[in-house]
């Protein structure tokens, strides 16, 4: 199987296309720019959404649901927020179809065109903050803390599955405070809840930073991103938490009497990922073999094999240590098809990135041991049945340590310091990653920068420390270095 995966070092694009076609995350669908998300793919996003959610319900947050449509006229009422989208909105015009009078199948009902087109939600700030209006009257109504799962679309022209596709899953929260303050640290508090998730489940390291005034989320006053490095040494924007001020609670009317009994705006923030996670993981962790996932997402942590096939024995102590791994909490599967050779199993369940594999026959019983196989170093040991299941759940752990340290020694290793333009186009071709860099702050700049390289300021990183230097690309003063790369 690992032959019909093209290398890495070949072509990571079609390596890429590759993994997702193989390990049967995704397949493409009759309409241009999507994709059907298959079981093993839908299986790690529902896997990333359960923790997400949890997350956000310990911070607070309940889910609520908007609809898909939204009136045109509510993208007008918040300038830069429509100018941001309208290149990708799909729009509803009418509301019925009928025969074709020639019976060649059916058309638009002329008559049935609507009074104001309905946008197909690009993301759902105009929807939302238009109902905000009728739920916040008082101080005593806030903060509103509101998450939705959803589906959006963005009508995408150059489309890649997971990375980029016309219509994506994700979630999106909305929320309402009473001050800039509270805002503001609803921003920042979900930013970390975005990075604590990447490198605790994901087993990917992420960046912390703000954006660039011409990188932020329209609309938005401030825009906190996580930004991760895959192995083709470009940066994957992995997940956004928005300071949209008074920006729309303006555009919308959304006012509230404060205890003084006085009349305010309110202050909004909105944060989200969505299914392009799943491509990160695959780009962060996977390898000439196939897929690899984290054991924190696999929807299976642990395939069982019996070898040659079941038999009553064999299956008894499959069952047995399936049990004991079930009681540990891991994810346990047992594979008893008998209409597939072992070896093809061993092959399959290796592209599909199952973190643990356990083969178990007749051989192994009379030595009272079975098979260990780890997915990440592609290393077999035997292990005694008498502690084989506290010995898998332990190597779930160590899966998931070696996973984010080589994610993170990747990122070091592909991370420079440059001083000059030269240096900087030089790294950027040669080495590729994150690139360290004095930037002036000036949006011509950074535009210049893009236009020649390609490169884009991925964040002001919340680490960065003062110094003094110069721009790399135009030689004015610079306080600190921000974070380039090429990014998807």
């Amino acid at each position: 199987m690992a032959k019909e995966i093209t290398p890495r070092a070949e072509d990571y694009s079609k390596w890429y296309l590759d993994i997702v076609k193989k390990a049967g995350l995704a397949d493409n669908s009759a309409v241009r720019g999507c994709m059907v998300i298959k079981p093993l793919g839908y299986g790690i996003w529902e896997n990333m959404k359960s923790v997400l959610d949890g997350m956000f319900k310990e911070t607070g947050h309940l889910n609520a649901y908007f609809p898909l449509f939204i009136p045109k006229s509510f993208l007008s009422k918040e300038a830069d927020h429509v100018e941001g989208f309208a290149k990708e909105c799909a729009v509803v015009t009418h509301h019925r179809l009928m025969n074709n009078p020639d019976g060649s199948g059916v058309i638009v009902d002329p008559s049935a065109k609507l009074e104001e087109e309905l946008i197909v939600r690009p993301t759902s700030e105009t929807i939302i903050w238009n109902t905000y209006k009728d739920w916040i009257n008082s101080y005593r109504d806030l903060p509103l803390l509101i998450n939705q799962w959803a589906n959006v679309v963005r009508w995408e022209m150059r489309t890649r599955p997971f990375l980029r596709t016309a219509e994506f899953l994700w979630q999106e929260g909305h929320t309402a405070h009473a001050t800039k303050e509270e805002a503001i640290n609803e921003a920042e508090l979900m930013h970390e809840v975005y990075a604590r998730f990447a490198e605790d489940y994901m087993a990917m390291p992420v960046i912390k930073g703000a954006k660039t005034d011409s990188e932020r989320f329209a609309g938005a006053e401030e825009t906190f991103t996580i930004e991760a490095l895959m192995q083709d040494g470009k940066a994957l924007q992995a997940g956004t938490s928005h300071f949209l001020g008074q920006n729309f609670a303006k555009a919308f009317d959304v006012k509230f009497a404060t205890k003084e009994n006085a009349e305010e705006y309110v202050w909004a923030t909105s944060w989200g990922v969505s299914t392009r996670l799943v491509g990160g993981l695959i780009m962060t962790h996977s390898d000439d073999e196939g897929l690899v996932i984290p054991p924190k997402l696999a929807p299976i942590q642990v395939v069982i094999i019996p070898i040659p096939k079941p038999d009553p024995v064999i299956t008894e102590h499959a069952e047995k240590i399936a049990a004991a791994l079930k009681a540990n909490g891991v994810r346990v599967k047992i594979d008893t098809d008998d209409q597939k050779r072992p070896g093809f199993k061993f092959a399959q369940y290796e592209m599909e990135g199952v973190p643990v594999r356990i083969g178990i026959g007749k051989r192994d019983l009379e030595k009272n041991v079975v098979e260990v196989a780890r997915r990440d170093e592609k290393t077999k040991e035997s292990i005694s049945l008498d502690s084989v299941a506290q010995h898998v759940t332990d190597l779930l752990v160590e899966i998931q340590n070696n996973l984010f340290s080589k994610a993170l020694a990747f990122r070091e290793s592909h991370s420079s310091k440059v001083d000059n333009f030269d240096q900087f186009k030089e790294v950027l071709e040669s080495k590729g990653g994150f690139i360290y860099a004095h930037w002036d702050g000036s949006a011509e700049t950074e535009a210049k920068i893009k236009e020649e390289t390609k490169a884009t300021v991925r964040c002001i990183p919340n680490d960065a420390v003062e110094e003094d230097g110069v721009c790399v690309y135009s030689g004015k003063p610079s306080k600190r270095r921000v974070l380039f790369a090429k990014a998807y």
